[in-house]
């Protein structure tokens, strides 16, 4: 089945009644109980809700930027529409592949040298080894870590890993692009590099995930915006709407 094109309206992404749970501390444990008791079950006082009740809808090629303080699920729901995470009522459908830039491992293996991570993360991705092998020299270089092809993951700084993920995402052929303010950690020439692919992707009718503090990238890349607040979905709606909305709740 071919992927949703921005020309024929289809869905992309699904959400519908999206909530999940967190225990405040971390070495809590839910008992078989908890698990078997559903979401019907009274609520923990050490629980609380990181999102509750989210809904919408994104069709392909549209650019979404997700508003709100730190803390308020923006991360949150990112995971949930990757994968990464599961949530605990409600439900996520993703039709077709994402490409996550949403942590600076990016799923990358600390022990894997750099080449070995490109293989291992495009092929995870969907490319074939053919694939990678024609498009490797430009994934290097974009990066610019042509001195640190056979150097181990982890002995990278964080700019260098933030770099050669994003090159290796920005490649594979998903059609939604998941991008978290990891970007922040890279120099501003290559936030530039970054910025011109992303317009690029975007051009081609992928669509896009953008969780940022700058208004301004905010502005740059997306027509439609999502706020959240302690977990709730307050607003959705045009970019320079949403914007305002949040920065007067911030006046």
């Amino acid at each position: 089945m071919s992927e949703p094109t921005v020309a024929d309206g289809r869905p992309m992404i699904e959400v519908e009644g999206l909530g999940i749970r967190y225990r405040r501390n971390r070495r809590g444990r839910r008992s078989f109980k908890d698990l078997l008791a559903g979401n019907l079950r009274r609520k923990r006082p050490d629980e609380f809700w990181a999102l509750r009740d989210v809904s919408f809808t994104v069709r392909a090629g549209e650019a979404i930027g997700v508003v709100g303080r730190n803390g308020q699920g923006k991360s949150t729901l990112l995971k949930l529409v990757a994968e990464v995470q599961l949530p605990d009522e409600g439900f996520v459908r993703v039709n077709g592949g994402v490409a996550p830039l949403i942590e600076i491992t990016g799923g990358f293996v600390d022990d894997l040298s750099v080449r070995d991570n490109v293989y291992l993360t495009a092929g995870l991705h969907g490319m074939s080894k053919g694939g990678i092998d024609e498009a490797f020299d430009e994934i290097i270089d974009f990066a610019g870590v042509g001195d640190f092809v056979d150097t181990p993951y982890k002995h990278l700084s964080s700019g260098m890993k933030v770099r050669i993920a994003f090159s290796v995402m920005s490649r594979v052929e998903e059609p939604v692009l998941l991008v978290d303010e990891v970007l922040a950690v890279g120099d501003k020439g290559f936030r530039e590099k970054c910025y011109a692919r992303i317009e690029q992707m975007l051009a081609e009718g992928r669509t896009l995930f953008f969780v940022s503090h700058s208004e301004r990238d905010l502005r740059r890349f997306c027509t439609r915006g999502l706020y959240l607040d302690k977990g709730r979905l307050l607003l959705d709606g045009p970019i320079d709407d949403v914007v305002a909305r949040y920065n007067a709740d911030q006046a």
